[in-house]
């Protein structure tokens, strides 16, 4: 039996590095479906971005508090370091989203850290821990592997500076001191969820039973709409929720409630007596098909791309309702009358 396990963590490392690009770019109309070709420019930075951060985490024995912290540092890497677009005056109109801050883009920061932390690194590694349980709690890789993962991360990055800045935003270079502080939040990040974290006392468990699988699905999917409404520019809008001028910072504040309210609310669930795969399958599954349905309403623009993305959709709901079926155990038949 054993010689099945290191195949079985190979094809889990594989499908997380696949799904990463596909839920973050294609599951929103990011990368529109007629661009698809461009998951292989995506595949390095965020498929093994991802699958290095969940490695880190899981070899010091950390949680999923020290993957959104890893998550955080992620999207400082792509958008600070990688895109720029952190501090670009110019680049997707970014600038004119709010008020900008010591010269940072702040309306889209913060779409982006939720977006990322979510999306980029939660979801696909929930949903990869769903599909390969017996791997779910170990590394995929040996370190060989780790050092080949890192070094395509790194790689990765490289790739999305020299691709594309110089084409949609030719001349702009982000400030020494953008990318210095950059790289000084991503290791304090680092430090704090691989090493501070994974040493902590196991937490309490919260009183009462955990909700109705259903609920978890609703606030998913309510927090994912609630969020993309208040904060991402979308139906013809400059600034969030169709906002002018500084008026922009109270639906970005809103939006950092619901996030905070949400991520608050799942973790005292998540710990209560009862919380089980079927819960995981539904909140992660709320949060795909909605964030999948404002992109076909706010973020892409043909036919084609919102016919390619709502199937998509669609089968994302056969794969989460295959996952649900094969975590509900079968009913006993009753026996045949004699």
């Amino acid at each position: 039996m054993t010689h099945h396990r290191p195949a079985g963590r190979r094809r889990a490392a594989l499908t997380l590095a696949v799904l990463t690009p596909v839920v973050a770019e294609l599951g929103l109309g990011s990368t529109p479906m007629h661009l698809a070709f461009l998951l292989l420019l995506w595949l390095p930075i965020y498929g093994a971005g991802v699958l290095l951060i969940r490695e880190a985490v899981r070899r010091v024995g950390g949680g999923w508090a020290s993957l959104v912290l890893l998550g955080v540092a992620y999207e400082l890497v792509e958008d600070g370091i990688g895109l720029q677009a952190l501090s670009s005056p110019h680049l997707y109109g970014a600038a004119g989203w709010a008020p900008r801050l010591f010269g940072l883009n702040t309306a889209y920061w913060e779409v982006n850290v939720v977006y990322h932390v979510v999306f980029s690194v939660l979801v696909p590694i929930a949903l990869t821990d769903l599909i390969f349980p017996a791997h779910a709690d170990r590394p995929y890789l040996k370190r060989g592997g780790l050092v080949g993962v890192a070094v395509c991360a790194v790689v990765g990055v490289a790739l999305l500076r020299v691709s594309v800045p110089p084409s949609q935003d030719p001349g702009y270079v982000a400030p020494a001191w953008v990318l210095l502080g950059c790289v000084a939040a991503v290791a304090l990040l680092a430090v704090v969820a691989l090493r501070v974290l994974p040493r902590r006392a196991a937490r309490p468990l919260p009183a009462g039973p955990a909700p109705a699988p259903w609920l978890a699905a609703a606030v998913g999917a309510g927090a994912t709409l609630v969020f993309f409404a208040l904060a991402y520019p979308a139906f013809g809008a400059k600034q969030p929720a169709f906002t002018h001028g500084a008026w922009a910072l109270v639906p970005m504040a809103v939006a950092a409630l619901v996030a905070a309210g949400t991520t608050l609310l799942v973790y005292r669930w998540s710990g209560r007596r009862g919380w089980n795969d079927r819960h995981r399958i539904r909140l992660v599954g709320g949060a795909l098909l909605a964030h999948t349905a404002y992109g076909v309403a706010g973020v892409v623009h043909t036919l084609f791309d919102r016919v390619g993305l709502a199937v998509l959709g669609l089968l994302t709901l056969a794969l989460l309702a295959a996952l649900d079926r094969r975590r509900t155990p079968a009913l006993p038949q009753p026996a045949a009358a004699r």
